[in-house]
């Protein structure tokens, strides 16, 4: 699905900051945009930056489900700085998986912006995610079939007179002294 992303300008609070940028909401089934202004006001400007196509697995249903269940559920935009002042960010990927979003911001080295999802787009995505959800059926594991009570003297030869034998069992010293 075509999901517009905007971005919202305002001015920076600290002198070395000019501008703040924060990703405020998205826009599904939006057009194709190129940093097409929406709204000023105030100072702050509001921008339909870009349309990336947010796109479902069936691989990731857990974590569609696993972010549907959050207080907010959410859509996360990876933005890629471009140091050009004009458009600051590329919209470079959206997605609604909490585990995606958390691995591209482990890295540092994008801006992962966590973007409320308005209720068409949730309905969508919960639809989707119920559908691919096949949840793992409980399976007992079994253990091996080992004998745990068998002897075992240990590495050493048992032929030979080992009293500080580290491999040997305190048993079969037991058993050694007494003879």
């Amino acid at each position: 699905m075509p999901v517009g992303v905007v971005l919202k300008r305002s001015p920076g609070v600290t002198r070395w900051a000019r501008w703040a940028w924060k990703a405020v909401s998205v826009l599904p089934q939006a057009g194709p945009a190129d940093w097409r202004v929406l709204r000023e006001e105030d100072g702050c400007v509001l921008y339909h930056a870009a349309t990336p196509e947010l796109e479902l697995h069936a691989a990731d249903a857990e974590a569609y489900m696993h972010g549907l269940a959050a207080r907010v559920p959410s859509v996360y935009a990876l933005l890629r700085a471009t140091g050009t002042p004009g458009r600051p960010f590329d919209v470079v990927l959206i997605t609604a998986s909490p585990y995606e979003a958390q691995d591209y911001a482990d890295t540092a080295e994008d801006v992962v912006e966590k973007i409320p999802m308005p209720p068409s787009l949730r309905d969508w995505v919960a639809r989707f995610a119920e559908a691919h959800h096949g949840g793992e059926a409980f399976r007992k594991r079994t253990r091996d079939e080992v004998d745990i009570d068998r002897a075992e003297d240990g590495v050493g030869d048992p032929r030979i007179s080992q009293m500080r034998d580290v491999y040997r069992s305190p048993r079969q010293i037991r058993k050694e002294r007494q003879q």
